[in-house]
C-alpha cells in the first residue's frame, strides 16, 4: 500500500466490557469488513459486539495497554465533501447557487447512496448505519411535553433548524431530477433528510479541510469514519483522535 492518511484513536484508562456478545459474523459487519479491507484497513483486532450497556460497539481481541493505538483508517475510507464533490454530485453542486453547505453536501450524498441500494459503492457502510436515531429531531411532540422547558426550548430549536435546513435544501434537490428514476420529493423526503442530518450529527469525527469554493463559507469539519464511527467506549476513558497529514 501507498502511503496514506490516518484517523487514529488512542484509548487511556481500561475499562470493565461487560460479557460483550461478539457479531462479527453477521453479514452486514462481513461485507463491511470486507469493503474496507479493498480500502486498505486491515486492523481487524477489534470486532463489532453487543454491549449490555452501551448497545453495538467495538471489541478488542487483544489486550491493551494505556496509550495504545486502538484504530487506524486510511483517508479512502473516510466519507467528507472530497468524496461529494468528486462524485456524481459534483457538477450539480459545484454550479448550483446559492453554494451548499458542507452538511448540506453530505446529507445529499447519504440519502441518495442510501437509495441507489446495491447500486452503491457505499452499500456496506450505509447498511450498518442505525435506520433510526434517538435524537431530539426524532422525539414526538407529546414526548417532548415531558420534558422541563429549558430542554423543550433547545429540542424545539435543533427541530426547526433542520426543518429549515431541510426546505432551503429542496430546489437543490429538485435539480438532481436527472440522476433519479422517480421523483426527487419522494427519494429526499424530510424523513430521509432527518435520517441523513443525524447520521453525520451523531456519527462525525472533527476533521478540517480545505474549504472548497463550490461549498459555502460554513466549516467544513466533517469526516465519516467506516467501523471506527461503531467504536463506544466509558465515559471515565479518555479517548483521543486525530488526522495523520504526515503519512499523506
Amino acid at each position: 500500500l501507498k502511503p496514506c492518511q490516518i484517523l487514529a484513536a488512542r484509548l487511556h484508562p481500561s475499562f470493565d466490557t461487560h460479557n460483550p456478545a461478539n457479531i462479527s459474523h453477521e453479514l452486514d459487519y462481513v461485507q463491511l469488513r470486507k469493503w474496507l479491507k479493498k480500502k486498505g484497513f486491515n486492523d481487524f483486532y477489534l470486532v463489532p459486539a453487543n454491549f449490555p450497556d452501551i448497545g453495538r460497539g467495538l471489541m478488542t481481541t487483544k489486550a491493551l495497554q494505556p496509550g495504545d493505538l486502538v484504530i487506524k483508517l486510511p483517508e479512502k475510507c473516510l466519507l467528507t465533501t472530497t468524496t461529494v464533490l468528486s462524485s456524481y454530485l459534483g457538477e450539480y453542486i459545484e454550479r448550483w447557487k446559492p453554494r451548499l453547505s458542507p452538511l448540506q453536501a453530505l446529507c445529499t450524498f447519504l440519502i441518495s447512496e442510501r437509495h441507489f441500494g446495491s447500486r452503491s459503492s457505499w452499500k456496506p457502510y450505509i447498511d450498518v448505519l442505525p435506520k433510526t436515531y434517538t435524537c431530539p429531531v426524532y422525539l414526538a411532540e407529546e414526548v417532548i411535553s415531558l420534558f422541563p422547558c429549558p430542554l423543550v426550548k433547545r429540542i424545539q430549536q435543533q427541530k426547526s433548524e433542520v426543518q429549515e435546513l431541510y426546505l432551503t435544501s429542496q430546489c437543490f434537490f429538485s435539480s438532481l431530477q436527472p440522476l433519479f428514476s422517480q421523483p426527487t420529493e419522494s427519494v429526499f423526503t424530510y424523513h430521509a433528510f432527518r435520517w441523513a442530518w443525524c447520521s453525520i450529527n451523531t456519527r462525525t469525527v472533527y476533521m478540517e479541510h480545505e474549504q472548497s469554493e463550490f461549498l459555502s463559507r460554513q466549516p467544513d469539519v466533517y469526516a465519516l469514519a467506516p467501523y471506527l464511527d461503531l467504536l463506544n467506549h466509558s465515559p471515565s476513558a479518555q479517548v483521543t483522535a486525530a488526522f495523520n497529514r504526515i503519512t499523506r
